[in-house]
Parts: structure tokens; sequence; C-alpha cells
């Protein structure tokens, strides 16, 4: 065992974990934190995908740094990564997600529109076998888990049209601590299932009342 991950011996199999790369599409506040709470968990390879830059606004609720503005967001969390732990492999794709763009076996959808997501999860369902959608709006979190064909359906229901949607992407309003703990609850969903514990398939945590619930009163 490497020796940086002694102490989560036993939480976190290693031998899946270096069986189980991982893709995340959209590094932007949610997934950004995803990559990077992933490298930390010790996984070995990290494709990400973002088409996007980093602007100003992105340092205070995404956690880039200003030396990032202006960056593509795949090399700033690429540069982060390494930080981390120089010997894991990044895949960088600086561009929109594309139905034949290939994927690893786990992928975190992190994406902010419903329209997104729909194609996303329609270009791939089959080709993954861990799927994991974090949605966030101001202090309300949403994460979706399916890591079984049995979870298809009820996934799918989740993706209403866009025109259901709330006004704005997901994330146009949102802190950086909310990101946080998103990621921190999809990272879990990936970690049960490594260890082959049934995953959540839905997941509500709403910051601002202090519950957390099944099913989500905000479509996001």
């Amino acid at each position: 065992m490497r020796s940086r991950l002694m102490r989560q011996s036993g939480l976190v199999p290693e031998e899946r974990l270096i069986d189980s790369p991982v893709t995340v599409i959209g590094v932007g506040a949610i997934g950004r934190q995803v990559a990077l709470q992933a490298a930390s968990l010790g996984v070995p390879t990290l494709q990400l995908i973002d088409f996007d830059t980093v602007d100003e606004t992105n340092v205070s609720t995404q956690g880039y740094r200003q030396q990032d503005v202006g960056r593509l967001k795949v090399d700033a969390v690429q540069d982060a990564i390494r930080e981390i732990d120089p010997s894991i492999e990044v895949q960088r794709i600086a561009d929109r997600f594309r139905s034949r763009q290939e994927v690893h076996r786990a992928v975190f959808c992190c994406v902010d529109s419903i329209s997104a997501r729909s194609a996303i999860w329609k270009a791939i369902k089959d080709r993954c076998r861990f799927w994991c959608d974090g949605r966030m709006l101001a202090e309300v979190i949403r994460v979706l888990a399916v890591s079984s064909h049995d979870d298809h359906p009820r996934y799918e229901a989740t993706l209403f049209t866009q025109d259901e949607a709330q006004a704005g992407s997901c994330t146009s309003r949102g802190v950086i601590y909310t990101a946080h703990i998103a990621a921190g609850l999809m990272l879990h969903q990936y970690v049960r299932w490594l260890r082959g514990i049934p995953t959540e398939p839905e997941q509500t945590l709403n910051l601002t009342a202090a519950e957390l619930s099944i099913g989500c009163p905000i479509k996001c």
C-alpha cells in the first residue's frame, strides 16, 4: 500500500481503486472538488473533460486560484492534482463532451444543465459501471448515483426537460463550501461502490434547512 493511503486502509479497497479509473465531466464548482478529492483518495488515473476557462468569479465559488484566471480549467486542475500526487495520470480533454468520447468505468457528471446531463447519460449509460451526478443550487445539493441497470429507470426519471428547470444553470448561485460537501457525498458513493455496498440512488442535502433527505423539491 502506498504510504500516504495508510490511514484509509479498511475504508477504501486499494485493489478496486487501482482498477477503477475515473472520468470527471465538467470541472467547475463540483467537478474540480471531485477531481481533487479523487486524487487525494488515490485514484491512479483521472480523465478531465471541460472546454471552459477560469473566470475571476470561479476563484470564490469554485476554488480556483487567482493565478488560474484565463487558463483552461482542465490545465489548472491538472496542476493541482500534480501537487497532490505527481504519479497520477491525468488525461485532459479541453472540449465539450462528445458522444464518441471514450470514458472510464466510473463517471462523475458535474455539468450545469439538465440537457447536457441527458445527452451525456444517453451516450454512455451502457459503457460505465458507476455514474454519479452532482447538482447544486445555492445551498441545496442533489446527488444521484447509478451502479446497476436496476437504477437506470429511477435516474432517468430525474432528467426532466430544460423548460422545467429553474432559471439559470444549477451552479449560477453557490458558495465554495456547498461544492466541497457535494463532492464529498459523491466520492462517498464511489467508495461504497468500490466496497460492493449498495449506493444511494438519490440524496438531497438542504444546508439552509439543515435537512438530509431523499428527493429534491428544486428541479436542478
